[in-house]
């Protein structure tokens, strides 16, 4: 496992960058825009879910070990507590 002991912020910035660098243009389409997608961070591998938990235990499954980052395709979080999501567009 190539990132043993990383801190949830250094989790957040290598899902962050394999979203925007590898991931993004093949997974923001019209049918996902508003799902989850779960990522190993360590693999680049993801599931994509209207369900958080189902997309993160379906990515387990198969790689049990797997560092998950996870995103709301095509916002700028995942949850909104006390205000509202903002739509990412390009």
């Amino acid at each position: 496992m190539p990132y043993p002991n990383l801190s949830r912020e250094e989790i957040a910035q290598h899902g962050e960058e394999l979203y925007q660098q590898n991931i993004r243009t093949q997974v923001e389409t019209a049918d996902n825009i508003g799902k989850i997608i779960a990522i190993n961070i360590t693999t680049g591998d993801y599931e994509i879910d209207n369900d958080f938990i189902v997309a993160c235990h379906r990515l387990e499954a198969k790689q049990p070990n797997a560092i998950i980052w996870t995103e709301l395709i095509g916002y700028d979080a995942v949850y909104a507590v006390g205000g509202t999501l903002v739509r990412n567009v390009d």
